[in-house]
Order: structure tokens, then C-alpha cells, then sequence
């Protein structure tokens, strides 16, 4: 008996963010600082807080699309690659 239903998608997810957090760590063990910046937002945001906006914005835009819209959800994985690519290059 399993408590929760593991789909090859949900695993993928969880894959993908755990290569991110292992490429950030590689990234910052060979830079050391951050990469510390002020971007569109008027914050001072680090690699793993831009990496944190977009997994929690890309969230919120699969949720708000479900709630509003329901299926299919390749529009909102569409809009959350964009918002991954923004929170990136200007954030």
C-alpha cells in the first residue's frame, strides 16, 4: 500500500528540480558569491533566489491555469518556461 500515486511525470518534476539545486551547487562551488544583482523587481536576488521565483511562479501559474482555464496545460507549461527564462535574465 503506497500513500501517494508516483506518475512518470511527478517524477520528472521531482528530477528536475533536484538537478537544478545540484547544478546551482556546482555553479556556486566554482563562482563563489551568487551572482548577486538588482533586476526588474528592485531586489537584490541571488542565483537560488531567481531559481525559487521560478519554481514558485511557475506553480502559481499552473494552479491559476487549472483553476480558471482546467486542461490541456501546455499553454501554462508554456508560460511557465517564459517566466523560468525571465526570472533569469531580469530578475
Amino acid at each position: 500500500m503506497s500513500w501517494m500515486a508516483w506518475t512518470w511525470p511527478t517524477a520528472l518534476i521531482f528530477i528536475g528540480i533536484f538537478s537544478a539545486i545540484a547544478l546551482l551547487t556546482i555553479i556556486e562551488i566554482k563562482r563563489p558569491g551568487g551572482d548577486e544583482r538588482m533586476g526588474a523587481l528592485r531586489i537584490v536576488t541571488t542565483r537560488g533566489d531567481r531559481l525559487f521565483l521560478s519554481i514558485l511562479g511557475t506553480v502559481y501559474i499552473f494552479l491559476a491555469w487549472l483553476g480558471l482555464v482546467g486542461m490541456p496545460l501546455w499553454i501554462p507549461l508554456f508560460l511557465g518556461v517564459c517566466w523560468f527564462v525571465f526570472c533569469f535574465s531580469k530578475v
